[in-house]
């Protein structure tokens, strides 16, 4: 390990930084998560879900147990936004 004029080790420098992750959806249920994961992936966006895990033991979909939230690093919200937007708007004939 190099050192500096102090005889003291240099740190090793950081350059990336852990990505902030945002909210993009709440849905209600695992599956209807999975599927938007599983799109969002697909198009490179990197995905996380949050969950409390009583709903997902004991089946409960009543008082925000079924509740997922969609994660997604910031830099990627506003794509994310854009591709669920277009899955979730009605189609035209």
């Amino acid at each position: 390990m190099s050192s500096d004029s102090n005889n003291q080790p240099k740190k090793p420098i950081m350059t990336k930084k852990k990505p902030e992750f945002v909210v993009v959806r709440k849905v209600q249920g695992e599956l209807i998560a999975q599927v938007m994961k599983t799109h969002l992936e697909s198009e490179g966006i990197p995905v996380l879900l949050q969950y409390e895990s009583a709903g997902i033991v004991y089946g409960l979909t009543v008082d925000g147990l079924g509740q997922v939230k969609i994660l997604v690093p910031q830099e990627f919200a506003e794509e994310a936004e854009k591709i669920l937007e277009e899955d979730t708007s009605p189609e035209q004939p």
